[in-house]
């Protein structure tokens, strides 16, 4: 979206109370023309703008193809720090996130590279994104072994749907360890707010066809039917419970959610202040295991 529509949502997300806010240098590199940095330099024009910087927490991502190179080594991490806090016109990333394993970097290199960011200010904690169980235990290991700062959040694909791949290794190694959870796709790209029931609504978006052919299926049906039945019962939207499931789930810090519009960054704030009973729990684990 262009930036006084993004203005308007990120104000009224602020004016709202609420204050983490996840980007990435890569976005959105997925839309022609593209090349990564467009949220970003959105994002840091509105800081400007506003005079909010102190009000958020500012997270950004470093690791995925860019036009001037990718992956975790020391070299490229200090390069693509200064380009995000260029466009975000900060002097400060309050999470600096990798965004993918990088295989090919050994991890004390990386890790010790977030080290030299943090003593110069730049940086003021580190998050990993998309890392299976192992590598994110390798990575604290390492860190207690060289002395090195840790991650301290895990940002995994996570909701009600799609539940298995984070609960059966990640979920038990961060309630070890203490480490913070900000799943990202908390709505299943909009799936699990009920606005795609059906092959037609596919056509309500651009990413509608992907979400149908993905999510519509016997098993999405009866997770829809009971957020239905949930949020019927607490006077709510079936995204709004979707949300705050997550929230009720075990180590989770803040579910990332989009907002395209003002009206929906309400459904984001009404979905913090829901507190589900324990039987509405249970009946959504039990649908959606």
């Amino acid at each position: 979206m262009d930036g006084a529509s993004a203005f308007k949502i990120l104000d009224a997300f602020v004016d709202a109370g609420l204050n983490f806010i996840d980007t990435a240098d890569i976005y959105s590199t997925w839309v022609p023309g593209h090349h990564g940095g467009e949220s970003e330099t959105i994002i840091g024009k509105w800081l400007k703008r506003s005079g909010k910087r102190s009000k958020i927490v500012l997270a950004t991502k470093v690791g995925m193809q860019m036009p001037a190179g990718k992956g975790l080594k020391k070299s490229y991490v200090f390069q693509a720090v200064e380009d995000s806090l260029r466009r975000l016109e900060t002097d400060h990333i309050d999470l600096y996130q990798s965004h993918e394993d990088d295989p090919s970097t050994p991890l004390d290199e990386t890790l010790g590279a977030f080290g030299e960011l943090i003593k110069q200010g730049k940086v003021r904690a580190i998050g990993a994104s998309n890392y299976s169980a192992d590598r994110l235990a390798e990575a604290l290991k390492v860190s207690k072994q060289h002395g090195v700062p840790s991650y301290q959040c895990l940002q995994p694909k996570y909701n009600l749907y799609e539940r298995a791949e984070y609960e059966a290794a990640l979920e038990p190694l961060i309630l070890k360890e203490g480490i913070g959870v900000i799943p990202y796709y908390g709505l299943a790209s909009g799936f699990l707010t009920g606005k795609y029931r059906t092959e037609s609504d596919a056509s309500k978006s651009a990413r509608g066809p992907g979400v149908v052919k993905k999510y519509l299926n016997e098993r999405g049906v009866r997770i829809l039917d009971a957020l239905d039945q949930v949020a019927k019962e607490h006077d709510s939207t079936p995204g709004k419970v979707a949300l705050a499931w997550l929230i009720a789930r075990p180590g989770i810090t803040a579910p990332i959610a989009s907002a395209t519009s003002v009206e929906q960054v309400q459904d984001l704030l009404d979905a913090t202040k829901l507190e589900l009973d324990q039987a509405s729990i249970e009946a959504l684990n039990e649908v959606s295991a």
